[in-house]
């Protein structure tokens, strides 16, 4: 069965002028791939993995271009029309998202960017958006555990920090002083589960946290020292905002790690300067 809204995989049944039939793996539907999306070297009986759509007289179309989002997403996208009905946005193919008005957390404008839920419109058959993803979001959940490394979309900026979507499931939080770097809505990064609190709250972190995190920096650094003929002019004075601009870390992590190097016997650290002993532990 050909799913809408869904990347699948089809079988070149025959070619014609315009394009190529494809069908599933169950002979039950055929779609069109116009001439436009066929792969060089095409033929008959191969497969391709394509992305389906409804197109503007409600008819699948398969299509190789590759769309910002699947249906079940949340995704970023932009605005590129509004009008009477609601609003339209752009997913990286030829026909937009159409989210209405009954869908928009606030009105949403031309040009500006907006989190959205993708999900399949019972009455039309087609992909349609709603800004207002947080009914989405699943509630219960048994794969977290503390210190896992998922997938964030970041969605909102609160009072206390930001909110991310994990692993395109549930929502957590980011503390703002546990940020050491700029981060903006839209943006998808890697995080770590830093705690699952007692009323299923989920705070996390952009940076493992512990000593693993620590060493894991270790090699990263000694590469800055050995890129900068074994001296950096950075140690225990330097400002939390100096060492921010170019490690991207909090001084407290920076501490951590010179103090890891320095009592393996790698570096050793002056009040501004920290020096390339050796590259192995004594």
């Amino acid at each position: 069965m050909i799913e809408i809204g869904r990347y699948n995989r089809l079988k070149v049944l025959k070619m014609v002028d315009f394009g190529l039939y494809l069908i599933d793996d169950e002979h039950a539907d055929e779609i069109l791939l116009p001439t436009k999306y066929i792969p060089k070297n095409t033929e008959v009986n191969d497969w391709l993995n394509v992305f389906v759509y409804n197109d503007s007289e409600n008819r699948p179309i398969a299509t190789t271009l590759e769309p910002y989002g699947e249906v079940g997403d949340f995704v970023f996208l932009k605005t590129i029309e509004v009008n009477d009905l609601g609003a339209f946005m752009d997913l990286g193919i030829a026909k937009d998202v159409f989210v209405p008005f009954r869908e928009q957390a606030q009105r949403m404008e031309l040009g500006r960017w907006y989190v959205i839920y993708l999900f399949i419109d019972e009455k039309t058959g087609r992909i349609v958006g709603t800004n207002k993803w947080s009914k989405f979001i699943e509630k219960e959940f048994t794969d977290l555990v503390e210190g896992k490394s998922v997938d964030l979309l970041i969605v909102e900026k609160t009072t206390l920090g930001y909110k991310a979507i994990i692993n395109n499931a549930y929502l957590g939080l980011i503390y703002h002083n546990e940020i050491y770097e700029e981060i903006k809505i839209g943006e998808v990064k890697k995080g770590f589960i830093k705690k699952i609190t007692d009323e299923n709250k989920i705070d996390l972190s952009l940076q493992l946290a512990g000593y693993e995190s620590i060493y894991n920096s270790f090699d990263e650094f000694l590469g800055k020292l050995e890129a900068s003929n074994g001296v950096l002019n950075f140690g225990d004075k330097s400002s939390p905002e100096e060492i921010y601009s170019n490690f991207k870390m909090s001084k407290k992590a920076f501490k951590k790690i010179i103090g890891g190097l320095y009592r393996e016997g790698r570096i050793d650290i002056e009040d501004n300067k920290i020096k390339l002993i050796s590259k192995t532990p004594k």
